[in-house]
């Protein structure tokens, strides 16, 4: 059965995340975290972050539970910030806004980071597939339907 998701609708999936994720510093700090930095200092240079909004991120990450606040030397007071598997779980998301950017956005030189995929060696050319046939996923070939958690908006 197909739904009309047309009209508003409570509790959606895309807006709940925006929620935590949504904010130009928060996806960045997790680039940085997949690209396998881990330190505040290196952090806050290499993004050029105001160290206040560089820590209340990381604070709202690892109470989402998207980064684990690790002791990192025999100070209690340094740490390293390193990605859960819900974190690891956003790669995906990354490397889509990634590939939008090269592609619709470029740089006269091409892009400042690829891929190279440790399995074959080759630069990735990553792609949304389909689990069950293996086809890519495409905006033109899927058919938003109401799922169990749909709860359609008061009018």
């Amino acid at each position: 059965m197909i739904s009309d998701l047309t009209h508003r609708f409570e509790g959606e999936s895309v807006g709940r995340a925006l929620e935590l994720v949504g904010e130009r510093w928060t996806l960045l700090i997790l680039r940085e975290a997949f690209f396998g930095v881990q330190r505040f200092g290196q952090l806050a240079r290499n993004l050029n972050i105001p160290r206040p909004t560089l820590s209340s991120r990381l604070r709202t990450l690892v109470e989402a539970g998207l980064l684990d606040r690790v002791p990192y030397s025999q100070d209690p007071a340094r740490h390293e910030y390193r990605l859960t598997e819900a974190g690891h779980d956003l790669f995906g998301a990354i490397v889509v806004l990634m590939q939008w950017g090269d592609r619709h956005l470029p740089l006269p030189d091409g892009p400042p980071i690829v891929l190279r995929h440790n399995g074959c060696g080759e630069i990735a050319d990553p792609r949304l597939v389909c689990a069950h046939c293996e086809q890519e996923i495409t905006a033109r070939n899927v058919t938003p339907e109401a799922g169990p958690g749909f709860c359609a908006a008061p009018e």
